[in-house]
């Protein structure tokens, strides 16, 4: 059966998965769309929690903040990124988790998307990769390094070279490939076609309409996401699912029992 679970506070992140029936939770160390480094706040900080997610099998999963992008070509930006991605990863490898999911970046509408791309290389090459990063495709942005599956391309052609390209994995979130122009149908061959693996899908509605270029994420079956695509790409992506939809446990614990209950 399928690993699924949701996006939740990092307070108590295996309650927040008991309450939804859930194996697994996601959630950030810290603030999401700030600059200052991880911290984690279960009550016995990072031992207890890795030690009692393994006990009740819960499988963590750490949202990088949003502010990263490795790929700009501004030295403000490019460099933060690096140091609060490695202080991410370090701290998401302390309580044992999956793994990191970071946004692929941009870089502005004057630079050379190669650039970017290699910006990614060398982020990648100067990691101490004490945990994996999954790369998540993006909902917009022209110059986006993750948006479009050439670009996707691009990314996984370059960074190929990085000293450890094989811990660099890729999380497809449904919301981004409808708002980013990419139909469902057919979206799992054509992504491992590049890069050859999926390890995490990010199941969500989307409130736009396709190829909108917008991220706002819906309920399942209350967006504009085709409902047949979004079960394919959960059922052949043979991967863990996290919902990021919005509300309660109870909610998520439905959108759960009704994602599983139409894999058959």
């Amino acid at each position: 059966m399928i690993q699924m679970g949701a996006h939740v506070d990092q307070t108590d992140p295996i309650t927040e998965a008991r309450e939804r029936g859930a194996t697994l939770s996601q959630f950030f160390l810290g603030d999401p769309q700030g600059w200052k480094g991880p911290r984690v706040d279960y009550a016995g900080g990072a031992e207890q929690l890795r030690a009692d997610a393994q006990e009740a099998g819960i499988q963590l999963w750490v949202h990088a903040p949003y502010v990263i992008n490795v790929a700009s070509m501004n030295n403000r930006i490019r460099i933060p990124s690096r140091k609060l991605l490695q202080q991410t990863v370090t701290a998401a490898a302390e309580i044992g988790a999956a793994g990191v999911i970071v946004h692929g970046g941009h870089v502005t509408a004057d630079d050379d998307p190669a650039k970017g791309f290699d910006n990614w290389r060398k982020a990648i090459d100067g990691l101490d990769m004490a945990c994996p990063i999954l790369i998540e495709n993006t909902a917009g942005g022209a110059n986006a390094m993750a948006r479009h599956l050439e670009r996707i391309d691009q990314l996984w052609t370059t960074i190929a070279s990085a000293s450890d390209a094989d811990q660099v994995g890729f999380c497809l979130d449904t919301c981004h490939a409808h708002a980013g122009g990419e139909e469902l149908v057919g979206l799992v061959d054509r992504i491992l076609a590049i890069t050859g693996r999926i390890d995490l899908v990010h199941g969500n509605d989307s409130r736009d309409a396709f190829n909108s270029g917008a991220d706002r994420h819906a309920n399942l079956g209350q967006g504009q996401v085709d409902p047949e695509g979004f079960l394919e790409v959960v059922r052949t992506a043979k991967a863990p699912v996290v919902l990021e939809t919005p509300g309660d446990a109870a909610t998520h614990r439905s959108e759960i029992e009704y994602v599983l209950g139409n894999l058959a």
